[in-house]
């Protein structure tokens, strides 16, 4: 409770610094104006990851740690240490143009990058147990780059319209009309594109064994220079390019990796739903989850159907019920997964045993309610064939 007392007075402090600084460069109509355009795509890119997130969904307190992280404490860190590295290379170098190129090619992709991947590294070393595979460093990682666009585009935007009531332009023709254009319809997934690498680096290195603590450590570093290289291309693409760099970047790199990092990780989810109805069988054998439910829980639709279910036959706190089962069935066929990985911890059996009590005392609602929609989605069970499967059991005698 302290820690996390600590944790939200940290970045409440780091929220009041950083808006006022964007206030103080914006003026008080520009950081209006540029708050409510850059609030627009932040609700549709958190739904994107959190839909990501649906097989195994993360607690909210992380999420909201990373969008905290990356709006407030990423950005503040990033406005400081860049403009002070661009004064200095100006000083050192009596070169003031070339010290923002420089500042925007290399010294930004560092820092940003760098300030938004200790938001994840935090939460991979403190909240070990919710971060558990690439799914999960994906969705840190987009949710902390969000906060970090959500800052950044206030002073962008605010800046274009404090320069068009200077000069007096408006319209389409305005800047703030063009710095909207390129920031929040063209590339609202440029820095969560950048950042997702980094996650993507924590989220195979959570899946290896524990004894791998040289490719732990070397995975979350290759994502983390990855991202820097893409956000240095992205950033460097009209001084490397020419003036029209920025849309060859986009069409011929941009699209095409956010494209592929989007079917990965869809596929990677659908994956998860695999690793759900190859595990949980060994349950059903065990006699803690009837037939049907490995079935139905490795299908989203099916998850859905036997909430609906619940709701309408007994009300919705036996939704919320069957929603929590739902979570721990997950979790448990994840834990078993990483125990055939060697990378489930030494507290195994501990952990599957609270996870097999949250089930039990949940079953006399889940259980119907998953056969139902096991039979409505034709999703019948098949049991497997008998194996010695070693599920550990609290209410059940051991000789």
């Amino acid at each position: 409770m302290v820690r996390a007392g600590a944790v939200c007075l940290l970045l409440a402090l780091c929220a009041l610094v950083i808006l006022a600084l964007v206030r103080e460069q914006t003026g008080t109509p520009g950081f209006l104006v540029g708050l409510g355009l850059a609030t627009l795509p932040v609700p549709l890119l958190l739904a994107a990851f959190r839909w990501l997130d649906r097989v195994e969904p993360g607690p909210w307190r992380n999420l909201l740690f990373a969008f905290g992280w990356g709006a407030f404490a990423a950005a503040l860190v990033a406005i400081l240490a860049n403009s002070f590295a661009t004064r200095w290379i100006a000083t050192a170098t009596a070169d003031p143009a070339s010290a923002d190129t420089l500042g925007a090619t290399v010294i930004a992709p560092v820092v940003e990058e760098s300030a938004k991947a200790v938001a994840i590294l935090l939460i991979f070393l403190v909240r070990r147990r919710d971060f558990t595979g690439i799914v999960d460093g994906v969705v840190v990682a987009g949710f902390t780059a969000t906060g970090f666009a959500f800052t950044e585009n206030i002073l962008y935007l605010g800046n274009a319209f404090g320069e068009d009531q200077a000069f007096g332009t408006s319209g389409l023709g305005s800047v703030t009309a063009a710095t909207f254009f390129v920031r929040i319809v063209m590339s609202p997934f440029a820095h969560p594109l950048f950042t997702v690498l980094t996650g993507i680096g924590f989220g195979i290195a959570a899946l290896w064994p524990r004894r791998r603590r040289i490719r732990r450590v070397l995975l979350p570093l290759l994502g983390l220079l990855l991202a820097m290289g893409m956000h240095a291309l992205w950033n460097g693409s009209t001084t490397l390019f020419g003036p029209w760099g920025f849309y060859a970047v986009y069409a011929a790199f941009m699209v095409p990796a956010f494209g592929l990092l989007t079917w990965w990780s869809i596929w990677t989810r659908q994956r998860e739903l695999r690793t759900i109805a190859a595990q949980l069988p060994a349950y059903a054998v065990a006699g803690w989850l009837t037939n049907p439910e490995p079935r139905a829980l490795s299908s989203m639709r099916a998850r859905t159907l036997a909430r609906d279910f619940a709701r309408r036959t007994w009300g919705r706190p036996a939704a919320h019920a069957v929603s929590e089962y739902e979570t721990y069935a997950t979790s448990l066929a994840f834990l078993r997964h990483r125990a055939h990985r060697g990378t489930a911890g030494p507290d195994f059996v501990e952990r599957e045993r609270e996870l097999l009590h949250h089930l039990w005392v949940r079953r006399e609602v889940a259980a119907p309610s998953l056969a139902y929609a096991a039979r409505a989605t034709g999703r019948v069970a098949v049991p497997p064939p008998h194996r010695d499967y070693d599920v550990f059991n609290p209410y059940r005698a051991t000789p």
